[in-house]
């Protein structure tokens, strides 16, 4: 993504290189966006990994500095606007994401591994936790690409210089281009060796994965550069019109594009860069040249940098705006800031005052303080803040006890699932209530206030609800289920077993609501076929839930806004639509055995008006737009839920 002129002194200036970024950055920026027709714009990144091979190979070869004077001038170039992105998304999400501990603190990490250029090893390596593995996309996603350009730039110089200073010059390029081939082939061969189709990120992210692209300009550097041969025109356009085309239709979890599609797409970048570059004055390079693309290219960078931030925060659901107003606002202010960036940091650090002195300072003070500064900021800024009260500090819920004592279904009595509690044998029996479900189910057992008269656990399981087809669609990508969900029936029915309720509560939501392969074809609720299979395995749940006499409530399902898709849509999994077609499909099943099983009504609670809402009178409702909050269950939930609980239990 940076802007390399300094090769300038062996090629000369190249505008045609700059219009070449832009097409590049404009369709990686569109894809972000979800513009349709740009659903392989992410290969816009290959295409500046092509062109920082080329360039900087290029200068290491005409320009035999020292290393760490191409150290301290890439730093010049790259550090200073990346801190200023580091620094503006930290402190946006301090209080964009203050309701959300969980993404503010993988946010914090994810500011680490960009500062440290890392962020390619750790967006593949994220997590695996509940929390890591359902987050939406980090605000810094996109810095996982200069984490793969950086580590080139560290590494590659001292295999260039070492073959400068061991070989003559021509061997030297023979050398060189021996090797870049062989590790570009390297880098496919392990590439398809790596590929898994339900976890593409190891060869997506990884350095030895994309390494081919960046290798690929490297050899066509070692090629010779401007002595490159000509009449390209027709290669050329060729190449030119496939990597329009792969743009266009590339899917980046498509099998093809890891058995071989990255190294194609790369291989035609570098097509057109041999052919600009030796051909400065013919149609694909005058066409590339022209003063918009070329001015839109030598701000890529800060275009780059700024975009993906920007497209995190400034959301649907913040603005209020439709698809296309959205896309005006994001595209505008991704131009504004990336000017501003390049005008009043990038360039007067690279090119002013300050960048004359800059080189004698990076090695110690500048560049240590700088670094301390912003590792202090992420500490501090993106560190979740306390929770604004403690969970014991709610009201107690008071439940009145059973007009008529009798006897606990149970010897023992149970503080939780493990642990064994006092004899009641001689106490008037507390309604006993258990909690199934998934992880919002979870949530709302576990942060409940004090409650004397009721007993209560928590059997529910995050991550899993009743439905287990194997190939699922979350947020639009490939999923399939955490391990154990697939055995749910038998958890559930050792908690029945241990805790013998009065009263299972189950509450089901995003899992069931999700895209799953079904009869050879993806479906969702609302649709008969898996309507069918739904509704058997809600029968057996409550069968399951009832089979010690317990009776069964159905939570229904709120209106929930866990993400949006790039364009500012709802994913599918929380439009409106499925969370009504689910909980009709509640009520349809809960009618079949009234006398067992009744369905409480959450939704108008959480979502007033019938629509999603993250605060209700000043209380915020939503952690992440899916989970509530321990204060909304414990101040809003708890007193709606317990004492209807409780009724139902003494009707027993």
């Amino acid at each position: 993504m940076s802007d390399l002129n300094r090769s300038r002194s062996a090629l000369g200036y190249r505008p045609a290189l700059d219009g070449l970024r832009a097409f590049a950055v404009a369709a990686v920026v569109l894809f972000h966006a979800g513009v349709g027709g740009v659903g392989g714009g992410f290969l816009g990144v290959d295409t500046f990994f092509v062109l920082s091979g080329f360039l900087i190979t290029s200068l290491l070869l005409a320009d035999r500095s020292k290393i760490t004077t191409f150290w301290v001038r890439r730093a010049r170039r790259l550090l200073p606007a990346l801190l200023a992105t580091l620094l503006a998304t930290v402190v946006a999400g301090r209080f964009l994401l203050a309701g959300d501990p969980d993404a503010l603190g993988l946010l914090r990490t994810d500011a680490f591994a960009a500062l440290g250029y890392a962020a390619n090893w750790r967006m593949m390596f994220r997590g695996t936790g509940y929390a890591a593995a359902t987050a939406t996309a980090s605000p810094l996603q996109h810095t996982w690409s200069l984490g793969i350009e950086e580590q080139f730039y560290l590494l590659w110089p001292l295999l260039v210089a070492g073959l400068l200073t061991w070989l003559a010059a021509r061997r030297a390029r023979a050398a060189l281009l021996a090797f870049c081939l062989a590790g570009a082939a390297g880098s496919q061969v392990l590439c398809v060796v790596l590929y898994r189709p339900d976890a593409i990120g190891r060869d997506y992210y990884g350095t030895d994965t994309r390494a081919q692209a960046l290798l690929i300009g490297a050899a066509l550097a070692a090629l010779g550069g401007a002595s490159l041969p000509r009449r390209l025109g027709l290669p050329a356009a060729l190449a030119a019109g496939l990597t329009l085309w792969l743009w266009h239709a590339a899917d980046d979890h498509a099998a093809w594009l890891y058995h071989g599609g990255l190294t194609v797409a790369a291989l035609a970048t570098a097509v057109v860069v041999a052919h600009v570059i030796a051909e400065p004055h013919a149609p694909i390079a005058r066409a590339l040249s022209v003063p918009p693309l070329a001015g839109l290219g030598r701000i890529s960078y800060g275009v780059y940098l700024w975009h993906w931030p920007l497209f995190c925060f400034v959301t649907a659901d913040r603005t209020g705006l439709s698809r296309w107003p959205l896309l005006a606002v994001r595209l505008g202010g991704t131009l504004a800031v990336a000017l501003v960036s390049y005008y009043a940091i990038e360039q007067p650090i690279r090119r002013g005052a300050l960048g004359r002195h800059l080189p004698r300072l990076v090695p110690s003070a500048v560049t240590a303080s700088a670094l301390a500064a912003m590792v202090a900021v992420i500490a501090v800024a993106a560190t979740p803040p306390p929770p604004a009260r403690p969970v014991a500090a709610a009201p107690p819920v008071v439940v009145e006890p059973p007009s008529v004592a009798r006897q606990p279904a149970a010897a023992n009595r149970k503080v939780n699932p493990i642990e064994a509690r006092d004899d009641l044998t001689e106490r008037p029996h507390e309604p006993r209530v258990t909690f199934f479900g998934d992880s919002v189910s979870w949530v709302i057992g576990t942060y409940l206030p004090a409650h004397p008269g009721l007993w209560t656990s928590v059997r529910a399981i995050q991550g899993c609800g009743i439905a287990t087809l194997p190939d699922i669609l979350e947020q639009g990508t490939p999923h399939t289920n955490y391990p154990g969900c697939t055995s749910w029936p038998a958890r559930w029915q050792r908690g029945i077993d241990q805790d013998r309720p009065d009263v299972a509560v189950i509450e089901l939501n995003r899992w069931e609501l999700m895209d799953r392969r079904y009869q050879g074809s993806y479906q969702h609720v609302g649709e008969p076929g898996y309507d069918a299979y739904l509704i058997g395995q809600l029968r057996a749940a409550i069968g399951i839930a009832g089979s010690r006499g317990a009776a069964v409530v159905l939570l229904t399902a709120a209106y929930t806004h866990r993400a949006e898709r790039p364009d500012g849509s709802l994913y599918p999994e929380d439009q409106p639509q499925r969370v009504d077609a689910w909980n009709r499909l509640l009520r349809t099943v809960a009618a079949e055995r009234p006398d067992q099983v009744s369905v409480l009504d959450i939704d108008p609670l959480v979502c007033p008006g019938g629509r999603f809402t993250w605060r209700i009178g000043g209380l915020r409702v939503r952690s992440d737009g899916l989970h509530y909050t321990p204060e909304a269950v414990q101040r809003l939930i708890a007193p709606w839920l317990l004492p209807r609980l409780a009724r139902i239990a003494e009707q027993q």
